[in-house]
């Protein structure tokens, strides 16, 4: 997996978006060839991915919310995994 850099300004890819299916009371990404469940905490860092925020920030605004300082890896793991299936842009 290729690191996530602080700078970096990720969004959503194209034809990717977020959903909340009321039914299943689940936040999920939804793309042309599938669907992923995603827990609160990547559904949190994936609808700040705007492409305007940068990682750094994003780390911020979520260990604020969550009043963790340790959650860096877990954005960037996160953000890391989705990149690599190309559910999430980077402009790098």
């Amino acid at each position: 997996m290729n690191p996530v850099a602080n700078t970096t300004k990720p969004s959503l890819a194209n034809k990717s978006r977020l959903k909340w299916d009321a039914v299943r009371e689940k936040h999920l990404l939804l793309y042309p060839e599938g669907v992923l469940v995603l827990n609160k905490t990547a559904h949190d860092v994936l609808a700040l991915c705007d492409g305007r925020r940068d990682v750094g920030e994003i780390v911020r605004i979520l260990g604020q919310q969550y009043q963790n300082d340790a959650i860096d890896a877990d954005v960037k793991e996160i953000l890391g995994r989705l990149v690599e299936k190309k559910l999430v842009r980077t402009d790098d």
